[in-house]
């Protein structure tokens, strides 16, 4: 009897499990075993956890790659990489050092919206040669991030809060929320960026996606975005207003949403004071250059225990995590630092297993650089970080825009 019981029993046992992971929702993680977790978020549900889940089937297999992705390993970007060089042009800087180019391309939309784009033809040219490195950078299999240095919606001459008088400051940005004096002119500078996404093809002409990250280091006040100009209320208005219009007005549907402070807060609940809601965010980002700014181990600490929440955040709520922002700039004045890529930055995002999906490296040029170049005094150390088991450029990038079978 005991030989035929324990087989039936086992038997039951399998189909209860069976019919608890079929009834399972996606806010409880299915456990197959004791200890052993398994990720909710499936090629088949990956929609019901994004912002747009009308969004193309690669933006979608974006999002979900991404993820999986940041439970290994991280891509490495670099802002700008096929324009922004120190010394030579050609090749990107990553690749003129390590052989390969970044995983990750940086651009922004600052001149696609400038006030004199079309008038100027240098903004129009501006544009077609992000638009055109967008496109390159896609057909490499790799990922584009698009960040948004907005002019001030009174004179648009600068983003940076310091070419503003008080009051400009004081009204600036609550006058593009819905209801304000600016508001339209906020909605025809989210026209041309629809445009402009909503026209990103490859050459079998699908949709190219892309990250973009409206608004960023709003925590700081050096932008006209910043805390000290509006409440924490005020900033969730106009990123959700913006969201939304891209999404359901202009009926954009290639965009991963990117919620990207600066490195102010030190804790789970002060990075979420500003957050709009999971509904209105895939990537749970961060800027930080001040944690690296020759602050050795003590500074790479900081920045781990900070990435450290931002991961814990966005694996309970199924988002992304990356690092969106970071680098230490040298120029023939400030010198570099010995072992800054191979062990503080890379500790700071592998350490206590933190999970991001990407760092970013701000461009070159200007007389300085953030990556370097093959004679600079740290393309060694460079080139030992590119190497580490969890770094990723564009030739181990696996495929980021297909749902795996």
């Amino acid at each position: 009897m005991k030989k035929i019981f324990i087989p039936i029993l086992m038997s039951a046992i399998l189909v209860l499990i069976s019919c608890s992971k079929d009834n399972a929702t996606n806010d409880e993680p299915d456990v197959v075993t004791p200890g052993i977790v398994v990720d909710p978020v499936t090629p088949q549900n990956v929609r019901s956890f994004m912002v747009d889940q009308n969004a193309t089937n690669e933006t979608v297999a974006l999002f979900y790659n991404l993820r999986k992705l940041s439970q290994t390993k991280f891509a490495i970007g670099h802002q700008d990489a096929f324009n922004a060089f120190y010394g030579a042009s050609g090749n990107s800087d990553i690749k003129k050092t390590t052989g390969n180019d970044p995983a990750l391309l940086g651009s922004d939309f600052m001149f696609i919206t400038d006030k004199d784009n079309p008038s100027n033809n240098w903004f129009v040219g501006q544009e077609n040669k992000i638009i055109q490195d967008t496109k390159d950078a896609y057909s490499k299999g790799m990922i584009n991030i698009f960040c948004w240095h907005l002019r001030e919606p009174n004179n648009e001459n600068s983003f940076y809060a310091e070419d503003m008088t008080d009051e400009q400051k004081s009204t600036a940005f609550r006058s593009i929320m819905p209801g304000g004096a600016k508001h339209d002119w906020y909605k025809t500078k989210l026209d041309k960026v629809a445009s402009v996404v909503s026209n990103l093809k490859d050459a079998n002409n699908k949709l190219i996606p892309i990250i973009f990250r409206p608004f960023h280091e709003f925590d700081g006040s050096w932008f006209w975005w910043g805390a000290n100009y509006c409440s924490p209320e005020e900033y969730k208005t106009v990123y959700r207003f913006t969201v939304d219009y891209l999404k359901n007005t202009k009926n954009v549907h290639n965009i991963l949403y990117s919620f990207s402070p600066d490195n102010t807060y030190t804790s789970s609940a002060g990075y979420l004071s500003r957050y709009p809601g999971d509904e209105y965010v895939d990537v749970l980002g961060m800027d930080n250059y001040g944690d690296f700014n020759n602050q050795g181990a003590n500074g790479s600490n900081n920045a781990n225990n900070k990435l450290k929440y931002l991961s814990d955040l966005a694996i309970s709520k199924k988002k992304i995590a990356a690092l969106t922002e970071t680098g230490y700039r040298v120029t023939n004045t400030t010198p570099a630092i010995q072992n800054w890529f191979s062990t503080y930055l890379y500790d700071a995002l592998t350490k206590n297993n933190v999970q991001m999906a990407f760092v970013m490296f701000w461009a070159n040029g200007n007389g300085g650089y953030y990556v370097p170049t093959p004679s600079s005094p740290n393309a060694a150390d460079f080139n030992s970080f590119v190497i580490k088991p969890k770094s990723v450029l564009q030739n181990t990038l696996p495929n980021m825009y297909a749902l795996p079978n």
